[in-house]
């Protein structure tokens, strides 16, 4: 997408979806990281353990959950002012 040829909508637009998409990476990072070093307790091979596999899986489903409930939390905080 060219942002030179946008107006001042689509502008505005274009810059939200790539703020958020900034967000969702920066997100992905992060529990990339925590979680590694949360689960991953040894030098990987080259397949994660079934422990390490589930507990990859339930730290990055814990870290979801969490950031819906405090996304559902500022919307509705923001609904309210």
């Amino acid at each position: 997408m060219d942002p030179s040829a946008l107006n001042s909508a689509e502008l505005e637009h274009f810059i939200t979806q790539e703020k958020q998409k900034a967000m969702v990476n920066e997100m992905v990072a992060k529990l990339t990281s925590v979680c590694w070093d949360k689960c991953i307790t040894s030098t990987p091979g080259s397949k994660f353990s079934s422990s390490e596999s589930s507990c990859l899986s339930n730290c990055a489903q814990r870290s979801l959950d969490l950031s819906m409930i405090i996304m559902k939390r500022l919307q509705s905080m923001n609904s309210t002012h």
